[in-house]
């Protein structure tokens, strides 16, 4: 079954939210993000959780780049992590109270040192079942080195073509020809949820499948897949399935780097420019109402 992913499905899906609330009530996030060269990934995906309504967030991220993230965010809440001597993060670390947390993203300008692998191999062990994740970026390379030894199931995983190629072992100009196929292969495979990006991204847990129809060249900027994965994990957060957060998550992003681009054109969009149009995307799926 293939199905469009438009304003008024996601309209039909959007959490709800409640007066008689608290932060907790939206969720607690884990983001496990962010190296020396890559302080904007951390950032960027951080802040989008948030925008799009999660209650709270910790970003795990190196000591040495946390003044810089707080003095752009401060929402934020961190855990210093101890860096290698490039300044991503090292093997030896521990996260107290990772149970804490309903969501974990992980991936996002983490790079792909050694160090780095292991770190989020142990992560991704020392979840428990009930935990919903989001995997991108660097964090999908892990996936590719321990095939069949880390449990996907309430997963979403973000890979664009040449990360899937690494998972599928199959040529990028093959899953670029096939994209449905090898996005459903991949949930199959992995058992998660897939998000193939690229101009209509593919949604799928294996069955359905579901094609986006927001978004254009306009995302074509570095930084705007952190914000995907922070649009998603927020959505998790609030208690959405894995599909149900993937499919809104992707055609909110889409959504408001075309109102973006709308005002600024398709030249001038930047990734944080997604993040200030959130809010107009989700006014303009709220007026379905």
């Amino acid at each position: 079954m293939v199905k469009l992913i438009d304003n008024k499905l996601v309209f039909g899906m959007l959490p709800k939210r409640q007066e008689d609330s608290n932060k907790a009530t939206f969720g607690r996030i884990l983001n496990v993000a962010g190296s020396k060269s890559y302080i904007g990934a951390a950032f960027l995906s951080s802040i989008s959780a948030l925008k799009v309504g999660a209650g709270y967030l910790s970003l795990a991220c190196p000591s040495e780049i946390v003044p810089v993230i707080s003095s752009m965010a401060p929402e934020l809440t961190f855990i210093h992590l101890n860096s290698d001597a490039n300044g991503s993060i090292s093997a030896d670390n521990t996260i107290e109270n990772i149970y804490s947390y309903n969501v974990v993203s992980m991936g996002c300008g983490l790079t792909a040192s050694d160090e780095v692998k292991k770190f989020v191999f142990y992560i991704l062990n020392n979840l428990n079942k009930s935990q919903k994740v989001v995997i991108d970026a660097d964090g999908i390379n892990v996936l590719a080195n321990h095939k069949g030894e880390i449990s996907l199931k309430n997963t979403v995983i973000t890979p664009h073509p040449k990360e899937l190629s690494r998972l599928l072992n199959v040529s990028v100009e093959e899953i670029i020809e096939n994209r449905e196929k090898y996005a459903r292969i991949t949930s199959q495979t992995y058992e998660c949820i897939t998000v193939l990006k690229g101009h209509n991204s593919i949604v799928t847990n294996g069955e359905k499948i579901f094609i986006n129809q927001s978004g254009s060249s306009a995302l074509a900027k570095a930084g705007t897949g952190d914000v995907l994965t922070g649009i998603i994990a927020g959505l998790l957060a609030q208690k959405l399935s894995p599909l149900d957060a993937a499919i809104i998550g992707t055609y909110l992003h889409g959504l408001a780097g075309d109102i973006a681009a709308a005002d600024l054109t398709k030249y001038s969009v930047l990734a944080s420019d997604v993040i200030d149009y959130l809010p107009f995307a989700l006014k303009m799926v709220l007026a379905e109402e």
